[in-house]
């Protein structure tokens, strides 16, 4: 006799429980993961309450304790928490071998594609097993980072052009994206970009971040630009790309100390910065490493912006030999003629440092410093009349014992050094943080 249907589907019921239950095992979590969760968690909540210090050290450990957990990782990079070489430290601490011996090629590629891509591009080079990935689009995205930051915008642009036609939204794509659009001053395809993003993502600092870079690309805008920029950094204050923009909006302008504020605020959330010294040199390495992919506009302010450091560290000779350099590349900057009269100045050169200040001014006639320094180094030169040094100069020199009246007497002995005399309180007379932007700009 046949069976109700009722009481076959009931059994068939209880089989398929059974059944679930016992495939359930393979789905247990494990008491690592487990960990590595609640460290990341634990994280997220540091990093939220801007403890970026015990953030970097709960990522770091959730990963240890599972190396699957790609989204710490993930964070520790793209939130720039490690310096490039922190980076490498790290990968290497990852017990990949032990826990993920299948994996270990594919998860040490994709971690490595992930790290700070300062070194010279070359040929991908993807392990056989995961040789699909090949055209992956993180891959190629990779990739473009890597020549961004060495300074080839047009192979740059080429491979973010080919990641977004096909998705044209990818979020690590858009940053890089962007700033090449800006380099190679493509105003137009950054306007219609930045306002697709708006339309379609007005809540993702990378939109905002679009639309102050337009701003500052075209020139006289730069108070739109920050304007734009603020909203990125209100709706995620750490997001660097935006600070950095927002420190060169105010460079271009000369407004050197706001500039300074918005570069440290970049350079405290963007790990690996170096003294300025360091920074610009290891610049100059990398860009004779690519040789002429590298156009004039990035030479020219990176050997100005080194004669800057080196004067300021009295290495006059050095300084003079970089302004040098950039005056071939430029030769009628009015600002790298300024600077290098001004280290004849300071050297007592005060015959050539007159050449140069004429010579600056003959190029740029409102050059505030150049015409306040003629006229320091023309009386010193005279030596009919003691030059004016300042009233905060003045005030430095009692506070060391030394009076007005021993400041003008002609004996050099008695005098306040040069350096002393013509580091004068003015904004012009720092002369720092040239960047390529402004030649587009102003």
């Amino acid at each position: 006799m046949e069976e109700p249907i009722n009481k076959r589907l009931f059994e068939k019921n209880v089989k398929d429980e059974s059944g679930l239950k016992d495939s359930s095992n393979d789905w247990e979590v494990s008491e690592s993961s487990i960990k590595s969760s609640i460290c990341l968690l634990r994280g997220k909540i540091y990093d939220a309450l801007d403890n970026r210090t015990l953030a970097t050290y709960s990522y770091k450990e959730a990963l240890k304790l599972d190396v699957y957990c790609f989204e710490a990782f993930d964070l520790l990079t793209s939130h720039h928490m490690l310096t490039a070489q922190e980076e490498k430290e790290l990968l290497e601490s990852l017990p990949l071998s032990k826990l993920c011996i299948e994996e270990q090629e594919l998860l040490r590629f994709l971690f490595e594609n992930k790290l700070k891509k300062y070194n010279k591009p070359s040929e991908t080079v993807i392990p056989e097993s995961v040789d699909g990935l090949q055209e992956n689009l993180d891959v190629v995205v990779s990739l473009a980072e890597r020549h961004y930051y060495n300074c080839d915008f047009k192979m740059c642009y080429k491979l973010t052009s080919v990641v977004t036609e096909k998705d044209p939204f990818h979020a690590n794509c858009l940053p890089v994206h962007i700033g090449t659009l800006v380099e190679l001053n493509k105003a137009n395809e950054l306007f219609y970009l930045s306002h697709k993003l708006v339309d379609l993502y007005p809540s993702n600092p990378v939109s905002w971040f679009a639309v102050g870079c337009y701003y500052l690309m075209v020139g006289h805008k730069n108070e739109h630009a920050r304007r734009y920029l603020s909203k990125a950094t209100t709706l995620e204050k750490t997001y660097g790309p935006a600070w950095i923009a927002y420190g060169h909006s105010f460079a271009v302008e000369s407004e050197h100390d706001q500039a300074m504020a918005a570069y440290f605020t970049a350079a405290q959330l963007m790990k690996g910065w170096k003294t300025a010294e360091k920074w610009f040199l290891d610049a100059l390495e990398k860009i004779k490493a690519i040789g002429n992919e590298v156009t004039v506009d990035k030479w020219e302010p990176l050997l100005n912006n080194l004669g800057h450091v080196c004067r300021k560290l009295k290495k006059y000779d050095e300084a003079l030999d970089y302004h040098r350099q950039a005056l071939v590349l430029i030769p009628q900057n009015a600002s790298t003629y300024s600077a290098i009269g001004y280290i004849h100045s300071l050297m007592g050169n005060f015959e050539n440092a007159v050449d140069y200040f004429h010579t600056a001014l003959g190029l740029r006639r409102d050059d505030t410093f150049s015409v306040t320094m003629l006229g320091h180094c023309i009386e010193m030169y005279i030596g009919d009349s003691e030059a004016y040094i300042g009233e905060i100069i003045i005030i430095d020199c009692r506070r060391t014992g030394l009076r007005h009246s021993e400041t003008s007497s002609k004996t050099p002995d008695s005098r306040p050094s040069l350096e002393e005399t013509f580091e004068i309180e003015m904004n012009e007379s720092d002369m720092m943080l040239e960047t390529s932007m402004s030649d587009h700009s102003t």
